[in-house]
């Protein structure tokens, strides 16, 4: 997908050529402006071209250079430029270039000079864009509405000499990586519920499996039934799909102990069960398999990079749906604990299955458990729809899912955990837990419930109610799923190796 060519950038013959602006004017710009006869610094001074960050203007070039356009590229002061501000800023050109129907194309490395960062993270963020900023999102539409867009299959980066070039490339390997993961878990999540039950969870995630070279187990109901796993079944209980426990295992070191645990929220098609949800409120609730999404995505990267890590990807699947045979409030269950738990909400499902399946990873060693679940409104309430709430019980490991967050600007922000919480969902005068203590705190309430099942593990809850979704096209992608965490759980996986 990309490769460096050594050359002049004024000289290289390309459909497009990616052009870094600064506010500090350099030797790069320098150069450019004169094969246009200083014509860039008068578009400059009228404001036809730009600094300003995430500015893209394309000129075309008659021939004044090898490159037919050029993008200029605004990336503000050079001091100031973030990973992320970077990773944006490329995300809008790629999209110009998609939207432009160009399918092969250049950065000109040397006008990249001098960031506050090193070449290998400033070309991993590219990368990012390059794979998600143009991603399309598959419609059933008989007739296209609109023109469909050019994949960039073809992208060079070019350079007046060689130096830079291991780094440069295997930063773009890497962000593409990444990038290639989220559109995976962002497809999932555009799939509707009718078209990926719990059994087509299963074969996708049996697909990427074999891709990889994973091994993967799919736990059927019966094995459920035998293992315990009764806050599963119970979520099952009123559906005709029958329920899997995907479990995929990487060994990525010499011997297969203290893996990571990466746990996602299955839950195909979630109406509430008899805690059944508004008209409005159900609309959409094929995303809540986003969590599964997100791991199922993380677990692609994982396979193309092959870090010297252990992973555990478990994702309990099923919908949540209403029949006579459907659990109900009032419930009593035994979860594969063995903790019994009474159900005063059958809407809040995704925190019970979620409960077996953390249990279970436990039983398979896990050191380290990560869970990611669409799993409250209350989350959507707290931080808005573009930071995701964490909740922990070990700061170290916390520390090692920030640090990677930081690095994919994907924003997270901690939920409290104190015991007073941990008390509130052991309130059931009936059972070890209820289910849902009520409204106040919810957020933190459904995370609490989760890391009593966690106990002394280290643990991180990922609740990405509001994030899985993005209500308007955005520098990334489009509209609709964003694959959110799944270049984060990528990333600690590839910080633990």
């Amino acid at each position: 997908m990309y490769t460096f060519k050594q050359t002049p950038f004024t000289s290289v013959e390309t459909e497009a050529l990616l052009f870094g602006v600064f506010l500090e004017k350099d030797g790069a710009y320098e150069e450019m402006n004169k094969a246009f006869d200083g014509g860039l610094q008068a578009l400059y001074e009228s404001r036809d071209l730009t600094h300003e960050s995430g500015r893209v203007v394309k000129l075309h070039t008659f021939g004044k250079v090898g490159a037919k356009r050029i993008y200029f590229v605004g990336l503000g002061k050079r001091e100031e430029i973030t990973k992320d501000s970077l990773r944006k800023a490329f995300g809008k050109a790629f999209k110009q270039l998609a939207q432009d129907y160009i399918a092969e194309a250049s950065i000109a490395v040397d006008s990249l000079e001098s960031l506050p960062f090193p070449d290998e993270e400033a070309f991993e963020a590219i990368g990012e864009a390059h794979t998600m900023a143009p991603f399309v999102l598959n419609t059933y539409h008989t007739t296209k509405k609109s023109k469909p867009t050019i994949e960039l299959t073809e992208l060079k980066v070019v350079a007046e000499n060689k130096d830079r070039e291991e780094d440069i490339l295997r930063g773009l390997e890497l962000g593409a990586s990444l990038g290639e993961g989220a559109n995976v878990a962002r497809r999932l999540v555009n799939t509707p519920a009718n078209l990926l039950t719990a059994s087509d969870l299963a074969e996708f995630a049996q697909a990427i499996a074999e891709k990889h070279n994973f091994q993967i187990e799919i736990l059927e109901k019966k094995q459920m039934e035998e293992l315990g796993m009764g806050a599963l079944l119970a979520v099952n209980q009123g559906s005709e799909e029958p329920p899997k426990l995907i479990v995929i295992r990487y060994q990525g070191k010499d011997v297969w102990e203290n893996p990571i645990a990466l746990v996602g929220k299955g839950i195909t098609f979630d109406t509430g069960g008899y805690s059944l949800k508004g008209k409005d409120n159900i609309v959409g609730m094929k995303m809540d398999m986003g969590g599964a999404a997100s791991v199922i995505g993380a677990m692609d990267t994982v396979g193309r990079l092959q870090p010297k890590a252990n992973v555990l990807a478990v994702i309990p699947a099923t919908d949540n749906m209403i029949s006579g045979n459907a659990f109900k409030p009032d419930d009593v269950i035994v979860s594969m604990s063995g903790k019994t738990i009474e159900i005063r909400n059958t809407d809040a499902e995704g925190r019970l299955v979620l409960a077996d399946a953390i249990t279970y990873a436990k039983t398979k060693g896990a050191a380290k458990i990560v869970d990611i679940a669409t799993l409250t409104g209350g989350v959507i309430v707290a931080l808005g729809n573009d930071v995701t709430g964490v909740m922990t019980n070990n700061d170290e490991w916390f520390a090692s899912i920030q640090s990677a967050a930081e690095e994919t600007g994907e924003l997270i922000w901690q939920l409290p955990y104190f015991d007073h919480y941990k008390k509130q969902v052991r309130t059931s005068h009936i059972a070890d837990l209820n289910n849902s203590p009520g409204r106040a705190a919810h957020a933190i309430m459904a995370g609490a419930f989760v890391g009593d099942f966690a106990e002394d593990t280290p643990w991180v809850h990922l609740d990405i109610a509001g994030t899985a979704m993005a209500s308007a096209e955005h520098d990334l992608g489009p509209k609709g799923p964003t694959g959110v965490m799944a270049r984060t759980l990528a990333k600690v996986v590839l910080k633990q190796s």
